[in-house]
This record gives structure tokens, C-alpha cells and sequence, in this order.
């Protein structure tokens, strides 16, 4: 079982949690960016490269039985973190579709450049399931 953290007095935060507390097995995954099983991109386009990279951070999850609901932190590097902010609310519709209404402790960082050419972002998750 999970429990998000929240400082008494502080503003609710939208879209991540503060903090959260979890017992269970622990699983990591490795930073994904939003190219598909082939290693392909398929799009160019952000909101497009963030929806295949939490269906990947999923799929990942999936080969041990977790959910998105175990997933207890998450780090976003990004690129363009104008093109981000100013795309806050289609990145949420794609969120919400594929992780759900589960908000886990986040972090995003805009970041110089990725490895992979083409990407526009990488997404790394910690997923708890519970004992």
C-alpha cells in the first residue's frame, strides 16, 4: 500500500505528489523515450514521444505483475521545457490515459541532450508492489 505525503499548510500539488511511502518489492526502470519495441520513433512530436514512453514504462512494468498504480516516483528529462509548460494539459490527457489518476512523487529537469537522437524526452520510474 502506498501513501502520499503531504505537508500540513502546503498547497496541494497538481499532477505529482510531494512525497510518497511504500513497503513491498521494488522494481526500476531505466530511462525510456518514446520510441516503440523496434527502437523507432515514430513521431516527432512531445506529447507523442511522453505517450509511448509511459506505454513502455508500463510494458516494462508489466514483466513482473506491477501497474502503473505501483509506481511510486518518477523523473522526467526533458528538452524544451517551454514547449512542456506550454503543453501542460495534452502531456496530462496522455498521463491520465495511460498511467491513470495515479500521481506519484515526480521530478522534471530540462536537460541539454539525449543519447538517442531524435528523443524529446526520457521518462524513469520506481514502482513499489506492495508484499
Amino acid at each position: 500500500m502506498h501513501k502520499t505525503l503531504q505537508p500540513e499548510g502546503w498547497a496541494k500539488p497538481l499532477g505529482y505528489a510531494n512525497g510518497v511511502a511504500a513497503r513491498g518489492r521494488m522494481i526500476f526502470v531505466a530511462g525510456q523515450v518514446g520510441w516503440n519495441k523496434d527502437s523507432a520513433f515514430e513521431s516527432d512530436d512531445l506529447v507523442a514521444q511522453i505517450r509511448q514512453a509511459l506505454r513502455n514504462i508500463v510494458a516494462v512494468l508489466e514483466c513482473d505483475g506491477a501497474r502503473p498504480e505501483h509506481v511510486t516516483n518518477m523523473t522526467w528529462f526533458l528538452g524544451d521545457k517551454r514547449e512542456y509548460n506550454a503543453r501542460l494539459k495534452e502531456i496530462g490527457g496522455v498521463y491520465r490515459e495511460v498511467i491513470g489518476r495515479h500521481f506519484p512523487a515526480m521530478t522534471a529537469v530540462q536537460v541539454a541532450g539525449y543519447v538517442e537522437d531524435g528523443a524529446k524526452v526520457e521518462i524513469q520510474a520506481i514502482a513499489v508492489v506492495p508484499d
